[in-house]
């Protein structure tokens, strides 16, 4: 079944730690070349279920499949109260309430006074904002601007290594001073 198979893939990234179902995300940009980018990095579901786990993540049959589509299907679900958390910080991170964060959106959410490469004189204040955008971006999007799905796809991997719900709503309250 490839339900069955891309758990078995998933577990295999979550091996790998928090960043394991992002990394192979990154792999490859997913055609006919989905089982060697699969093993290039180091995770082995065998030809078959390589190719029952494509099919069911190429959701147009383009074959092809995008990072979010990837994401969407290989990340653990979250429980509705990490959703809630999250959906609160970009709430807070998106002070314009577009939808999108931007350098004009962090003036005043974070301050870049105490980066090292600010304080060294190395960047501006607004090449440290860029850098910290940079973290949430998506890889095969990187615009400068985080939507919510980026922002959720950036903290469903740092879910996957936490494993209670209070402690991971603990840590983005005190994160983001919500």
């Amino acid at each position: 079944m490839a339900a069955d198979a891309v758990e078995e893939l998933r577990q295999q990234c979550l091996k790998r730690g928090a960043a394991g179902i992002k990394g192979l995300g990154r792999q490859e940009k997913y055609s006919n070349e989905f089982e060697k980018g699969l093993k290039d990095y180091g995770v082995s579901v065998g030809k078959d279920k390589a190719q029952q786990i494509f099919a069911m993540m190429d959701k147009d049959g383009s074959g092809t499949i995008n990072f979010d589509e990837f994401l969407e299907k290989l990340r653990p679900p979250m429980s509705s109260a990490r959703k809630q958390v999250i959906d609160q910080a970009f709430q807070k991170f998106d002070k314009t309430g577009d939808g999108v964060v931007t350098v004009a959106d962090l003036q005043g959410v974070y301050n870049s006074k105490h980066h090292p490469k600010y304080k060294s004189g190395e960047w501006t204040e607004e090449q440290v904002f860029h850098s910290f955008l940079e973290n949430f971006d998506s890889p095969c999007d990187k615009d400068g601007k985080v939507t919510l799905e980026e922002f959720v796809n950036y903290y469903s991997g740092v879910s996957v290594s936490i494993d209670s719900d209070e402690y991971f709503i603990t840590m983005m309250k005190n994160a983001w001073k919500l």
